[in-house]
């Protein structure tokens, strides 16, 4: 998942566009299939021996189409570019004629990103629907129709709005929780690596390129969108079964602090993530990861939300 393309005052939502294009040559180089989004669910289910990897872009930003779609066009590299109805057109933002012009090439999707760009999760339904409905509205007028996609403002889910999200015909959402896609994974809940200036460094970035789907059967709660009666949460995650779990290692950042999660077995493939605290922050995250013989890593990384009240 990438935003800004070149924007250097924006640290933590932007890339160096030569660092992209060096990201772009990695993925080749190391046999992943890029992905068109018009193609998604059978990318999934399909070739599962072939190593994958989608593009994103969220928020629409002038950089974007400025810096990093000339050299996406010319290559004919797939991707979705999720855009929030209300900001197209403003300073910095695309126009809904740039919009259009991706629009029309068979290798891009334009996705839906809400209309408000708000913290949806902490609206009320009637304020969500209302905000959903509006941007589909302005996606049929402007595009002809509404996306498959739905990209969660800055990742964040709770079942309502997940619920919402399906009641209105969506068939994809997507968040901003890292790990890997695959067969297994709940479509409205589907994981995304965030990328920017610290988080995109090319050596951080051949690792992703070793990441592999971590599988489980259940995680608890299903509730993300935790209050201070469910924080901390009480984290269990049953696994398929799985070779060498026992050496898996989980990460928190309860009380604003990344430290070791301390893990419990209550079976063979079952853990339970005991959290030293509670989250303080906005977002509550673990990370999960689990080292294989050939040196890629399974991962799992799960997001939670503070709310206001």
């Amino acid at each position: 998942m990438y935003h800004r393309f070149e924007e250097n005052k924006y640290p933590s939502t932007n890339i160096k566009i030569q660092d992209f294009k060096t990201h772009l040559d990695l993925i080749e180089e190391n046999n992943l299939k890029f992905v068109n989004p018009k193609n998604f669910l059978d990318e999934i289910n399909n070739n599962k021996g072939q190593r994958k990897v989608l593009l994103t872009i969220d928020d629409g930003f002038s950089s974007f189409y400025e810096n990093a779609w000339p050299i996406l066009k010319d290559k004919k590299i797939p991707f979705i570019l999720f855009v929030s109805t209300r900001e197209v057109g403003k300073k910095g933002y695309m126009s809904w004629d740039q919009i259009r012009e991706i629009n029309e090439n068979e290798f891009t999707e334009i996705g839906n990103h809400s209309h408000t760009h708000e913290y949806l999760i902490d609206f009320d339904k009637k304020e969500i629907k209302e905000d959903i409905e509006k941007s589909i509205q302005i996606f049929k007028k402007e595009l002809g129709k509404n996306s498959d996609f739905f990209s969660y403002p800055f990742g964040e889910f709770s079942i309502e709005l997940k619920n919402i999200i399906i009641d209105f015909g969506f068939k994809y959402a997507l968040g901003q929780h890292s790990g890997v896609i695959d067969d297994t994974k709940n479509l409205f809940e589907l994981p995304r690596f965030p990328i920017n200036e610290k988080y995109g460094e090319i050596k951080r970035f051949s690792t992703l390129l070793k990441t592999l789907p971590f599988k489980y059967k259940k995680l608890e709660p299903e509730e993300k969108y935790i209050t201070n009666l469910t924080n901390p949460p009480t984290v269990t995650i049953e696994f398929f079964e799985t070779k060498n779990l026992k050496n898996i290692n989980c990460f928190s950042n309860e009380e604003n602090k990344w430290r070791n999660s301390s893990i419990k077995f209550l079976n063979t493939n079952t853990i339970k993530i005991d959290l030293a605290g509670k989250f303080i922050t906005e977002r509550g995250r673990i990370n999960c990861s689990l080292r294989e013989d050939n040196g890629f890593y399974r991962w799992l990384g799960v997001q939670f939300v503070i709310a206001e009240k």
